[in-house]
């Protein structure tokens, strides 16, 4: 299982994000890979936040990338973590105008992109380029 929810909250869109995981395991060619998805509570993730990035406040996603590049080839890839905060996904998917099941895919693929490599600092049109394919690819795959 890579999808860890720590909130507590049996959420159908939490238990939904495995079909997406799957999808992104194959999109990526991530077989070989080792990554977890972790949804936490503001508590868990603003902790997280103040104790490794020194910011003392809620976000939505957080990734900690074992990887240092992109182009990385051994067999078995250790990628890392990604953290998305449930409490904040719910809050953005209302202030977007979109379903949970939406803003936490969202996170999720932009959570991974960053164990990938990606950052969005360093060239945030293509991230976002990539982000915006998988999803739409993903959600046509849904139909």
């Amino acid at each position: 299982m890579r999808v860890f929810n720590e909130t507590g909250e049996n959420l159908k869109e939490i238990k939904e994000l495995d079909d997406l995981v799957e999808f992104l395991i194959e999109e990526f060619k991530l077989a070989e890979a080792i990554f977890s998805i972790i949804v936490v509570d503001e508590k868990t993730i603003q902790e997280i936040n103040k104790e490794y990035r020194g910011i003392d406040k809620v976000t939505d996603v957080i990734s900690f990338a074992l990887e240092d590049e992109k182009n990385f080839t051994a067999e078995l890839r250790v990628l890392g973590d990604v953290y998305i905060c449930l409490e904040k996904a719910k809050n953005q998917a209302l202030e977007y105008g979109h379903s949970l099941k939406r803003e936490l895919s969202f996170l999720t693929v932009h959570g991974l992109l960053h164990l990938l490599g990606y950052d969005h600092e360093e060239d945030e049109t293509e991230m976002f380029k990539v982000q915006k394919e998988v999803l739409e690819k993903y959600e046509k795959s849904q139909i």
